[in-house]
């Protein structure tokens, strides 16, 4: 989801629901309850990130950090851009822009030289040449809002801010399958930003500093890492930080890039996945 505590508190007063179980359904935990295994990690590398990014959507792609942004109306210094970030200077180079007055960006994902790019409310996602960036097309789908996307199993794969995850099938968007994510137990509601990380998911946990590690077989969440420290840092420099958003995984340099909305920093993690 897009703003950040700061901003519209009273929103998410109606909107965030506690952790629970999924309307209409009682859960049957196992006895004793699988408890969800915290994820240590270690920061190897910290980097420069544009504090006006409002970051949605982050991953690599042939050597190149992609990165998408939203536009809250509340912060006019905001965009809803796609393009490159200079790792020196954490500048995002834009090669593609939405109305921010018709759109609001969001999560991003690659698939066969395509960049898949969803909206927050307009039910529309947008795809462009991953090395032009000319876009070729676009696709709707049913879900209310759109959130994070990654790739699994050469679908496209959307979060829209419940606990279900939606497969789509990249030819056509038809949706192929639904995933329902369980936290011990329980539906985990707000999921984010997405990452396909050596054979899971990883999602950020909107309003939260959280990352849970997926299994896709089941939905599982199988551990979770902690960020707040990594906000605290970001915030002594920026106090007008969001919260946690944005994991790329960088498959042939084996590392993993994470930031959050409007942060001045991003970081290289290192943590057994």
């Amino acid at each position: 989801m897009r703003y950040s505590p700061v901003f519209l508190f009273c929103s998410v007063l109606v909107a965030c629901a506690p952790e629970g179980p999924p309307p209409g359904q009682t859960p049957q935990p196992q006895k004793p309850a699988f408890t969800t295994g915290k994820i240590s990690y270690t920061v190897v590398k910290t980097f420069q990130h544009d504090q006006d990014a409002f970051t949605q959507g982050l991953l690599f792609y042939k050597g190149n950090l992609y990165e998408s942004t939203g536009s809250p109306d509340n912060m006019p210094q905001t965009r809803s851009t796609l393009g490159v970030v200079n790792t020196d200077n954490g500048q995002l180079v834009v090669r593609a822009e939405l109305d921010k007055n018709k759109y609001f960006g969001e999560g991003l994902a690659e698939l066969d030289n395509k960049l898949y790019w969803v909206t927050w409310k307009n039910q529309t996602c947008f795809v462009y040449d991953a090395t032009t960036f000319r876009r070729t097309g676009q696709f709707n789908y049913p879900n209310q809002e759109g959130w994070g996307l990654t790739v699994h199993d050469g679908f496209i794969v959307m979060s829209d801010g419940t606990y279900n995850l939606t497969y789509f099938d990249p030819k056509d968007f038809s949706v192929v399958k639904t995933l329902a994510v369980t936290r011990n137990g329980y539906g985990l509601d707000n999921l984010n930003e997405l990452e396909m990380i050596n054979g899971y998911i990883y999602a950020n946990v909107w309003m939260t500093h959280r990352i849970v590690k997926i299994d896709p077989a089941d939905g599982k969440v199988v551990g979770e890492l902690d960020l707040t420290q990594l906000y605290n840092e970001s915030a002594d420099i920026y106090p007008g930080l969001g919260e946690t958003n944005g994991i790329a995984y960088d498959a042939a340099g084996n590392r993993v890039l994470v930031t959050g909305k409007l942060w001045p920093r991003m970081y290289e993690i290192r943590f057994d996945w």
